[in-house]
C-alpha cells in the first residue's frame, strides 16, 4: 500500500515515515502543499496523511484542491487543532478521518487499516493487475505473461506494478524514481534505464509483442492495446 505523508515538521515526518515503512507501507513524503499536490497528481496513492499546519497553505485548502483535481484517495488528517469545530470542518471539507496530536502510533495504524477497509470492502480488493497478456498477482507477488511465470527480482516487480497501474500513460524517469525508488536523483542517472533494460528482457522475451516502449527524451510507456 502506498501512502503520501504531508508533514512540515521534519523530525515528525522522519519518524512517521520510518514507522509506516516498518509497518509495511510504501511512503512518499512532502513538507508543503505545493510538493504534496505534485506528488498526489503524479502518483497513485492508497491513502493521504495530511497535517493541517503547512507552511505555504492550510491543509484543508490542499485537500479541497486535490479533490477538485480528481484525487479520490482517503485522507487522514493530522492536527494539533483539537476543538470540535476544527474536527467537523476537517471532515466536512474532504477529510475521511481526523487524528489529533499527540497520538499513539498504534492508533494511527489502526485508523489507516480502517480507511483501507472502507476503501476496499471485503470482496472488492484488487489482487490482480492485467494488461493484455501480462498479469500480476499482487498477493503472491508474481508476474506472468501468456501464462508463463516471469522470474523478477522484488524491485523489478515493483517497477512492473507501477507500469501496469499507469498502463497507456507516459511516465518519466523522475516519476519512476519518485514512485518506485522513493527518492530523488538527478533524472540523467542511468539506474532507471538499467532496470528497465533488464525488465524488458524478461517481459518482452521470446519474440512476444513488445509491451514496454521507450519514448526518447520523454520517458516510457507500457502499451495497453
Amino acid at each position: 500500500m502506498r501512502l503520501l505523508l504531508v508533514e512540515d515538521e521534519l523530525d515528525i515526518q522522519g519518524f512517521l515515515k520510518r514507522s509506516l515503512e516498518e509497518a509495511g507501507y510504501q511512503v512518499e513524503a512532502a513538507a508543503d502543499g505545493k510538493a504534496a499536490e505534485r506528488l498526489a497528481i503524479d502518483g497513485a496513492f492508497d491513502i493521504l496523511i495530511v497535517d493541517l499546519g503547512l507552511p505555504d497553505q492550510d491543509g484543508i485548502a490542499l485537500i479541497l484542491r486535490l479533490r477538485q483535481l480528481g484525487v479520490r484517495a482517503p485522507v487522514l488528517i493530522l492536527s494539533a487543532r483539537r476543538s470540535v469545530d476544527d474536527r467537523v470542518r476537517g471532515l466536512e471539507q474532504g477529510g475521511d478521518d481526523y487524528l489529533t496530536k499527540p497520538f499513539a502510533m498504534a492508533e494511527l495504524l489502526a485508523r489507516l487499516r480502517n480507511l483501507l477497509k472502507r476503501k476496499n470492502p471485503p470482496g472488492n480488493e484488487i489482487t490482480r493487475l492485467r494488461v493484455l497478456d501480462l498479469e500480476l498477482d499482487l498477493l503472491r507477488r508474481e508476474a506472468s505473461r501468456s501464462g508463463q511465470i516471469l522470474q523478477l527480482t522484488p524491485q523489478e516487480f515493483v517497477l512492473l506494478e507501477y507500469f501496469c497501474r499507469n498502463a497507456g500513460r507516459v511516465v518519466t524517469r523522475s516519476m519512476i524514481l519518485d514512485q518506485v525508488w522513493g527518492m530523488r536523483i538527478h533524472p540523467d542517472t542511468n539506474v532507471v534505464d538499467v532496470h528497465i533494460y533488464r525488465l524488458r528482457g524478461k517481459v518482452d522475451s521470446n519474440g512476444q509483442q513488445p509491451l514496454i516502449k521507450t519514448l526518447r527524451g520523454v520517458g516510457y510507456v507500457l502499451k495497453d492495446r
